[in-house]
């Protein structure tokens, strides 16, 4: 059976092909309403009992979840042919990153965009696509520079590249919009660097929550059309790389939320693992041993780690 980590390296499109013909749109984004002053967990546990015909890839686009996390919070489950009667945990718990609510705020571990609209009590939650090993998505804080619809792509001398390397194919200088535009409908460009880096959609049914992209921000069609139709220009956009987040809630609980770094190597103190553990060791109140495999696991889960 596949791991997460073997998906992360392996996935092949050619060994997704045939799963993916049966694609299924995705459900509108998910809406949590803010927790109360102090608190950033949301959402509820959720789980699903299989049946008959039921694979991840249909189960991430029917709850509008990532593949990568639906695999991280069942690791002993086959993402291909779950057996039916299993019980599976759905990641539609979890803590808000540690950073102002506002905008956009995308954490690339957990390969999910949390919308804030002003002057509401609500977030909006999204599963996304973000940049390859090698192509990776940049940590940034940004802005929202323009809003495009049918959005004509225009690949990189290195994408191109790649693509008559790869695929044997010559790519144009200029993709207009269509079917063959992997940019599919609308896009958000950010304000970054060149300003060459994007929120878009994607013709093709695979990709959202996993790292498949050349480096810019994949949603799934429905929710980047939702975003487009719902976002200003010049609202701001905070890219950040937590797979560890934590937190102490009003009630006394302790929350540990771990997820699959970036990079091949172990958790390093870049990740914020140093601050998070160092506050977690002084507290009498939480299980050591609890925190030790979730940080093993990083099953991308809120874990209540008290004693």
């Amino acid at each position: 059976m596949l791991t997460v980590s073997q998906l992360r390296r392996h996935f092949r499109i050619t060994t997704l092909s045939i799963l993916f013909n049966f694609y299924t749109p995705s459900i509108a984004a998910q809406q949590y309403s803010l927790p109360e002053s102090g608190s950033r967990l949301i959402g509820e546990r959720v789980q699903h009992e299989v049946k008959v015909g039921d694979y991840f890839h249909a189960l991430s686009q029917q709850y509008n979840i990532g593949l990568i996390a639906l695999m991280a919070s069942n690791p002993t489950v086959d993402p291909f042919l779950p057996l039916p009667g299993t019980i599976l945990e759905l990641p539609t718990q979890m803590l808000l990153p540690n950073v102002p609510r506002r905008g956009i705020v995308i954490n690339l571990p957990e390969l999910r965009l949390y919308y804030f609209p002003k002057n509401t009590s609500k977030v909006h939650v999204f599963p996304v696509g973000i940049g390859r090993e090698g192509r990776a998505t940049p940590q940034m804080d940004s802005f929202i520079q323009s809003k495009l619809k049918n959005p004509a792509w225009t690949p990189t001398s290195k994408t191109r590249a790649e693509y008559l390397q790869k695929y044997k194919m010559i790519l144009p200088a200029i993709v207009q919009a269509g079917k063959y535009n992997p940019l599919g409908d609308f896009a958000l460009r950010l304000a970054h660097g060149h300003s060459n880096y994007l929120i878009h959609g994607t013709n093709q049914a695979f990709g959202i929550g996993m790292r498949i992209s050349a480096g810019c921000i994949r949603m799934n069609p429905v929710d980047i059309e939702w975003l487009y139709n719902n976002v200003n220009i010049n609202e701001p956009v905070k890219i950040i790389n937590k797979p560890i987040k934590s937190t102490l809630e009003p009630d006394g609980k302790r929350y540990l939320e771990v997820h699959s770094p970036l990079s091949s190597n172990m958790l390093d103190d870049s990740d914020g693992k140093k601050d998070i553990l160092k506050i977690l060791e002084i507290d009498n109140s939480v299980d050591k041993m609890t925190i030790d495999k979730a940080i093993l696991l990083h099953h991308g889960l809120p874990i209540n780690i008290n004693i």
